[in-house]
């Protein structure tokens, strides 16, 4: 090593260390250069900055075990890291706190605050709430990939009924697995659509026929489809029930709660009319069996189970309670007040429709609705005045929080629609490193996913890290030439 360096470095660390609040530090992070004062980074110890301060009386090793390149002429050091992140991790010295700049990822920014050992706790909450979404939406790829990879291999220990039982899951349950679990899941949907059509259908008076006694009963044909029908989502049922991973979160499931639903007033009112007859009265089984049957109307919820459309609206209004809420509130308040003024302005016309305040609560409600039966109405002229700026208020009210709801509904959809673009990608550089990893090696696939090997524990941040593209600024500066694509230590010590 060349003595001039190392005399120059012991000459700049013995200055550091008399005076280290005094000191300047120079660092180049991504060719954007950056002046920094010891008495600044000494704030917060701790980090990969201030360590600098002290790092030149502790030799080269100590340097590069902080930096990436030490030149000892300029006293500069250097940093392949993005400078846009550096620029935002700096701000902890000047105010005490670091807000993410719009535009970067937020887990690579977590892996550049790791790097320079910034502690998170100094990020500002609304930055931590954008690292928690994305963090939520790693952990829903990688449980998207692992469902997929789970589907992909087959354990040989695992026994002939465990991987019947997977077989009939992924059945059932993945319609994108094979073509024939497609069809089955359309022929699933159309019978859903065939029932509620028959539910439907059964209540048309010239559709219906007399039995014994007189009364109107559905058709027998109607009857025989919608066995049929139940038939086939009682068996899809039960091998979904018998093939589940989890019983317990598979029966307490709220698309699962909606199947028993379904099928359950079937079987209920067929248990009543044979043998109920002999326990009751005959008026009261039927009372019963006429309840049941309107909670046939369930099934229709059964197509949310085949459309990601319905689920995702579910979503939507789940996440819009607030708005919702709010949405009702303007209509209470608007309700009480306009049926209030309309009773008492209608109180002088000799014919009026408003008896009582309660009884104008409908009148509100349909006029703020903007439906307007006519079954009530206003007489006199103040009333039509009441009545004109009750409908406008009401519109003006369900107005107000309809775009959050939208918002909310497309920002998930469209989220869904990211995640799952994001586990195909994911899936297929697996299955490209597998490939490439499997070219040296005999028998190596394209499709052979468990060869990859474990990410290596404690180096979360590496992998990140390693893809960090630089940003490019207007002030960039070019670390090296076109010749040398790094520097040795031996050429920055002299």
């Amino acid at each position: 090593m060349d003595g001039s360096g190392e005399h120059s470095l012991q000459e700049a660390g013995s200055q550091g260390s008399a005076a280290g609040d005094d000191i300047e530090i120079v660092v180049n992070v991504g060719g954007v250069r950056q002046v920094l004062y010891g008495d600044l980074l000494s704030q917060y110890p701790e980090t990969r900055l201030a360590e600098l301060i002290n790092c030149l009386a502790g030799g080269y090793d100590t340097i590069f075990s902080l930096c990436d390149d030490y030149d000892p002429g300029k006293r500069e050091f250097y940093f392949d890291r993005d400078p846009d992140a550096f620029k935002c991790v700096i701000e902890v010295y000047y105010f005490g706190e670091v807000h993410m700049k719009k535009g970067i990822c937020p887990i690579c920014f977590k892996n550049e605050m790791d790097f320079w050992k910034v502690d998170l706790k100094f990020l500002d909450d609304c930055c931590k709430s954008h690292l928690s979404e994305k963090r939520e939406e790693l952990e829903e790829i990688a449980r998207r990939v692992q469902l997929i990879l789970d589907d992909l291999g087959v354990d040989a220990a695992e026994g002939r009924w465990r991987r019947c039982q997977k077989c009939v899951w992924k059945f059932l349950e993945k319609p994108e697995s094979s073509c024939p679990a497609r069809v089955v899941a359309v022929l699933s949907f159309l019978l859903i659509l065939v029932s509620s059509v028959v539910m439907c259908m059964g209540t048309i008076p010239e559709l219906q026929v007399l039995d014994a006694e007189g009364n109107r009963v559905e058709h027998p044909t109607l009857e025989n489809v919608e066995t049929a029908c139940i038939g086939w989502f009682t068996l899809e049922y039960l091998l979904r029930l018998f093939s589940s991973p989890n019983k317990l979160h598979f029966a307490l499931s709220f698309m699962n709660i909606v199947d028993v639903l379904a099928i359950l007033p079937f079987y209920v009112s067929l248990t009543l009319t044979h043998l109920g007859a002999r326990m009751m009265e005959l008026t009261n089984v039927q009372q019963a069996v006429q309840a049941l049957r309107i909670m046939r109307i369930a099934r229709i919820f059964k197509l949310a189970r085949h459309s990601s459309g319905l689920q995702t609206l579910t979503y939507a209004l789940k996440r819009s309670f607030k708005e919702l809420g709010l949405l009702l509130m303007y209509l209470a308040v608007g309700i009480f007040v306009f049926s209030a003024l309309g009773y008492t302005m209608e109180q002088s016309h000799p014919e009026t429709l408003f008896k009582s305040i309660p009884q104008s609560f409908w009148w509100a409600i349909i006029t703020m609705t903007t439906v307007g039966y006519g079954d009530i109405y206003p007489k006199t002229t103040l009333g039509k005045l009441n009545a004109a700026i009750s409908f406008l208020c009401g519109v003006i009210a369900i107005a107000l929080p309809i775009h959050p709801i939208i918002n909310n509904f497309v920002r998930y959809y469209n989220k869904q629609r990211v995640l799952e673009t994001a586990a195909k990608h994911e899936l297929e550089l697996m299955e490209l490193n597998s490939g490439s990893a499997g070219e040296g090696k005999p028998g190596g696939s394209r499709s052979d996913l468990d060869i990859l090997p474990p990410e290596p524990a404690g180096k979360e941040g590496t992998s990140w890290g390693s893809r960090l593209k630089l940003s490019h600024s207007d002030t960039f500066i070019p670390l090296l030439t076109e010749e040398k694509h790094h520097r040795t230590r031996l050429q920055s010590c002299k």
